[in-house]
């Protein structure tokens, strides 16, 4: 992909945001949903000039779906901040890790999941009114951290900043895989509506804090670091990245939230050095090509 772009003298990079284009210059592309999506929602539609990396894990059936989507509402916040690359949007540092989150939240059909088990009444009940009131049209309207994508037969997970390496987005999609194994064991205690009374603040505090955030465990109540969290996980799924022959990629996020940081601190660190976020963007363009 880099060396296609080179023939057309395109540079490519990764990142959530970029982090000086201004959204006002940005043109809506001709479909007819995207013209439809901006008559909806006006600015924030040019706005929404956000990069996410979204993952997708297959399910056996419907209702090992939903399982799987609400076990995984209290690691959100551990995506948010291991893929968190945006730190900077229209010139400046917004002092969150991931800026990009925030363009997401302002739509009102964003946020999570209803929480049912069953996908008859998610489907049969809960979809149904949400159609019969013409607010939605199909599974694409919701813009959930985490939505059924039914045609595929998976889970899509949407809350991931797009890395600048392959090599992290790579391990991204290993630790969600491996979760996943060990979440469908079900020796973890079952979710529930309670589990989502301290989604928003944890999501918060991984979107503006990153790795250095603070989270509250649904089930015990306990505030940990995300970091620690992270690393308490790696140490739990381990036999199922072992099965998976994944353990290469886990232990780019083991390093990631051990040792090296996130890109969200690599790019404030690369602004430290130079001063301007042109710079910013080169260093982003050479981390796709040679990691940072």
């Amino acid at each position: 992909l880099v060396r296609a772009g080179d023939r057309l003298n395109i540079e490519i990079a990764g990142g959530g945001t970029h982090p000086f284009q201004r959204w006002f210059e940005q043109r809506i592309f001709s479909k007819p949903r995207f013209q439809e999506l901006s008559g909806l929602y006006g600015y924030l539609a040019k706005q929404f000039t956000v990069f996410g990396q979204h993952v997708h894990i297959g399910c056996s059936n419907a209702d090992e779906a939903l399982f799987l989507l609400h076990s995984l509402n209290r690691y959100v916040p551990h995506f948010i901040a291991l893929s968190a690359s945006s730190p900077f949007s229209q010139g400046v540092d917004t002092l969150f890790d991931s800026a990009r989150l925030n363009s997401v939240f302002a739509f009102p059909l964003s946020g999570r999941a209803p929480f049912t088990l069953s996908w008859d009444e998610f489907a049969n009940v809960y979809f149904t009114k949400m159609e019969s009131t013409g607010v939605v049209k199909s599974m694409k309207d919701f813009y959930w951290d985490i939505r059924p994508k039914p045609e595929y037969g998976t889970i899509e997970l949407r809350v991931c900043d797009t890395p600048l390496t392959v090599e992290r987005a790579a391990g991204l999609a290993c630790y969600l895989q491996a979760l996943c194994r060990h979440l469908l064991e079900r020796n973890e205690p079952p979710p529930e509506e309670d589990d989502y009374l301290v989604y928003t603040y944890n999501r918060f505090q991984a979107c503006r804090f990153g790795l250095d955030g603070m989270m509250v465990n649904p089930k015990t109540r306990e505030q940990i670091s995300i970091r620690e969290d992270i690393l308490a996980t790696l140490r739990k799924i381990a036999p199922h990245g072992q099965a998976l022959n994944s353990m290469a990629a886990l232990d780019e996020i083991e390093r990631t939230a051990g040792r090296v940081g996130n890109h969200a601190t690599y790019l404030r660190n690369q602004y430290k050095d130079s001063g301007s976020v042109q710079a910013v963007v080169r260093a982003s363009v050479e981390a796709l090509r040679t990691g940072p």
